[in-house]
């Protein structure tokens, strides 16, 4: 692959950013969806002795087809969401050019890419917040016997708007702040660190493998610090209007009643999953970006 695939024309950085982004969120979600469940079961319900044990109670009770139970509407969300994220990283790079304008060399360091993909958490919010409270009911209601039961993705669109509008669609949204600022810096630094590393010198080729390897390693360098505030987001956004009171609340009470290790529940799968779907997201986002630069 050539290096068109990952250094793009400085006039069409971002609009290629955008379009590639759509394309790697899709090529993750196939690949990550099933992790994803299991995840989120995992750290909503007490049910489960582990990821084997919540792995073996969804095939038994749903079939393979429940680990993909309210995946439409990551699909549906990952194109703004990954297009978001990619256009804000490149719009942070050029916020770190234009305010050291002085600079000596062209190339950003690790901590300039850090603040450029914390940066890019802040805009992708508007999308992930509310696509991830939807995913989340959809991943659990089948846990609540007595809850609300929703036939697919606009259904439960339609009834958390209608019981408490935008704020209740939007609940959650510190804790996806707190979980994506840092894991985006994560995230970017460690594609960048591991490009940087398997890159040929002298060679401006770069293998499908390298780029795989370094977009795996970016996912498990994200959901490696991640992990907590993704707990708590997850209980905010599963659990009954008016059960915690904020990011805080949410966080005190599940340490008080089920010690520090509530935590950290569902980090097994997340890890499982950064790999193989983050991997697939990069070499969807390479394919992307090679054939918008055979375009135009």
């Amino acid at each position: 692959m050539s290096n068109t695939a990952e250094k793009e024309p400085p006039k069409m950085d971002q609009v290629k950013s955008f379009i590639a982004g759509g394309m790697a969120g899709v090529f993750s979600v196939l690949a990550g969806h099933p992790f994803d469940t299991l995840k989120v079961r995992l750290q909503t319900s007490t049910q489960y002795k582990g990821l084997a044990d919540c792995f073996k109670q969804t095939i038994v009770k749903e079939g393979p087809l429940g680990l993909y139970k309210g995946m439409m509407s990551p699909l549906v969300g990952v194109t703004p969401m990954f297009a978001l994220s990619f256009w804000a990283y490149e719009v942070g790079q050029q916020l770190v050019y234009a305010a050291t304008p002085n600079r000596k060399s062209k190339d950003l360091t690790l901590t300039e890419f850090a603040i450029a993909g914390a940066f890019s958490a802040i805009p992708t919010t508007i999308v992930t917040t509310p696509m991830e409270r939807i995913k989340v009911i959809m991943q659990t209601q089948d846990a609540n016997p007595n809850g609300t039961k929703y036939k697919g993705m606009v259904d439960a669109g339609v009834g958390v708007f209608r019981e408490g509008g935008l704020k209740g669609l939007y609940r959650g949204t510190i804790a996806t702040l707190a979980r994506d600022i840092p894991g985006s810096a994560a995230y970017f630094v460690a594609y960048e660190a591991v490009y940087r590393a398997l890159k040929p010198k002298n060679n401006e080729a770069m293998s499908m493998g390298a780029v795989m390897f370094a977009g795996g390693m970016a996912g498990v360098a994200m959901w490696s610090i991640a992990i907590p505030p993704d707990v708590i987001k997850s209980r905010i956004q599963a659990a009954p209007p008016g059960t915690y009171k904020g990011f805080m609340d949410c966080a005190t009470k599940m340490i008080a009643t089920e010690g520090p290790s509530s935590l950290f529940k569902g980090l097994g799968p997340a890890l499982l999953r950064a790999f193989p779907a983050n991997a697939a997201g990069f070499l969807g986002r390479a394919f992307a970006i090679d054939i918008l630069h055979r375009l135009w």
